[in-house]
């Protein structure tokens, strides 16, 4: 039995606000659905991803920007960041974590610069969409046996 994973859903306080964020990281708008004043559904796909994300009013309860560490993978972290830069996002130093090669919560394991060696999975750099949801991307140039 398979089980992919389709779509995580993203609290927001501004549907527009967060529409224009996720349009602008070169995220494609799949639907945008509005049933009334207190239903809406907006969903974008990730350049490259078979997974999606979802913002939208009367979707969820979790506090907007609740979200913490959504994955975004990569085959190359620089150039990665250097895109979000180029698209006016406030991206993170590009950072890997001092015990190994998955992050510690919070900042206080990151070490500066990419993993030695360029370990896939290792390197890593954070940004957050308007509301506070944080995202990581994360460098994997080589997955592990049965990915």
């Amino acid at each position: 039995m398979d089980y992919q994973l389709e779509v995580i859903v993203l609290p927001v306080a501004d549907v527009d606000r967060a529409k224009e964020f996720y349009r602008r990281i070169g995220f494609r708008e799949d639907l945008d659905y509005i049933d009334g004043q207190d239903f809406r559904v907006v969903h974008f796909t990730p350049p490259g991803s078979h997974c999606s994300i979802v913002v939208g009013k009367g979707i969820g309860t979790a506090a907007p920007g609740s979200a913490e560490n959504v994955h975004l993978i990569v085959r190359d972290i620089e150039e990665a960041r250097a895109d979000l830069v180029g698209r006016g996002i406030e991206v993170s130093e590009i950072f890997h974590d001092a015990d190994g090669v998955f992050h510690h919560a919070g900042n206080e394991k990151r070490v500066p610069g990419v993993y030695p060696g360029r370990l896939s999975y290792g390197s890593f750099a954070s940004f957050s969409d308007p509301d506070g949801n944080g995202f990581l991307l994360q460098e994997v140039t080589e997955r592990f046996p049965g990915r």
